[in-house]
């Protein structure tokens, strides 16, 4: 069995050197983090999983930490998708036997060398107290919801030699991704999506290209630039970055509202339906707790409306009706009759609406509870002009605003 598992091992290793691009390699040097900074699908989850696997079977005993935004995406992306380690697990490298090999409950993964691979999510921090590893593959991590799960990763990475961390993400301009690339002992690789040509789709490519070519998303999503704030946008990462908080510091909660700001449409094409979870606090400040947007049917964000609203024990939800009218009301109260509902209309701009509530972000006067990469893209990159609607933005703005104004907390605009 072992020397099956060597010759699986040396298979997989020649296989990936004679397949993988040079940029998907691991680089020569003495460095203790690489970060791979690309688009999409440019094989960055392809590139950790070979990476972190390969390492586990060339270093008997080791043990080598996958740390991804939530336990989803490790179950989905990093161990089970198509890209993931067990697509290319060698079956005689695994350890046999009952209660051996891959372990779901336990998101664990033995080698027939000793080695283990173990999952880990950035929403549980603590988790990866007290663990030692000589490897991590972190994923995404410019979408961890609590970015200091990397402290706790790193405090544990000291056995070996030479202990290595491989992050791969899309780069945005956050002050975990900013850090780590003026670290020293880093080595960074930067790739656009169409590095990977040979395996993309053309039709696809072409689409994407048509579609987000010279925008700032495609710069960021399909480039891999990091950018720089957006001028004239209300919100900037770095306050945002001074705003989030555990979800253990957050004051007692005395009013929660779930805003929804609906799409009139439920098309591959069409806008999201903003669905934002937002609380006030006994000490005066507001909480963002949940983001549950989506481009979903009205049934199913009428649902999920509606399952935010007893999941946090919310006292209310506050819909925009300016496209949707009675129809938004009665989708609500065809899931449950008996939740309190209000109907908002905008009858000022997006921009003239939002002043207010970047104004309480100015007073220190708004958490977010952990990280909502989708809606802070949305607030730090609106200006306001623009045909595409910021949905999630929209709903935070009415669930803050409806909190404010039950708060009596006067908000002043000068013009």
């Amino acid at each position: 069995m072992r020397k099956a598992g060597h010759r699986a091992t040396a298979t997989l290793y020649s296989d990936w050197l004679d397949t993988a691009r040079d940029s998907q390699l691991v680089p020569p040097g003495d460095w203790n983090i690489w970060i791979i900074l690309a688009g999409r699908g440019w094989g960055k989850t392809r590139t950790g999983a070979m990476s972190a696997l390969i390492y586990a079977l060339k270093n008997p005993e080791s043990q080598v930490a996958v740390v991804t935004p939530t336990f989803g995406d490790l179950r989905r992306v990093a161990f089970g998708g198509v890209s993931g380690i067990l697509q290319f697990l060698p079956r005689d490298a695994v350890l046999p036997g009952k209660g051996q090999g891959f372990n779901a409950s336990a998101n664990e993964i033995k080698l027939h060398n000793g080695s283990k691979i173990i999952g880990f999510a950035a929403t549980e921090p603590d988790r990866l107290r007290g663990p030692q590893f000589h490897a991590a593959w972190c994923d995404e991590i410019a979408a961890w919801r609590y970015p200091d799960a990397f402290d706790q990763l790193m405090f544990g990475l000291r056995l070996g030699k030479n202990p290595r961390c491989i992050i791969t993400t899309t780069p945005k301009p956050t002050p975990i991704i900013r850090q780590l690339m003026e670290r020293k002992n880093t080595v960074i690789t930067r790739g656009s999506t169409f590095e990977n040509s040979d395996n993309l789709a053309p039709a696809a490519l072409q689409q994407l290209q048509e579609k987000y070519g010279g925008t700032r998303l495609g710069r960021q999503e399909l480039e891999a630039e990091l950018l720089d704030d957006t001028e004239g946008a209300l919100w900037s990462y770095g306050q945002i970055e001074m705003a989030r908080i555990h979800d253990d510091d957050k004051a007692e909660i005395h009013r929660t509202v779930i805003a929804v700001d609906p799409a009139v449409t439920s098309g591959e094409s069409s806008d999201e339906t903003g669905i934002i979870v937002a609380a006030m606090g006994a000490d005066g400040r507001y909480y963002v707790l949940d983001d549950v947007s989506g481009r979903m049917s009205p049934d199913t964000w009428g649902r999920a409306a509606v399952d935010a609203y007893y999941k946090y024990s919310a006292d209310r939800i506050v819909a925009e009706v300016n496209n949707g009218g009675d129809l938004v009301e009665r989708l609500i109260r065809a899931v449950d009759d008996n939740v309190p509902y209000t109907a908002v209309t905008a009858s000022r701009g997006k921009m003239v609406r939002a002043e207010p509530i970047a104004a309480l972000y100015e007073q220190n006067k708004v958490r977010h509870v952990g990280s909502f990469p989708q809606l802070e893209d949305q607030m730090t990159t609106f200006v306001g002009g623009t045909n595409k609607s910021p949905d999630r933005l929209d709903a935070l703005v009415w669930a803050l605003t409806e909190l404010s104004r039950s708060n009596r907390t006067a908000t002043w605009r000068v013009t």
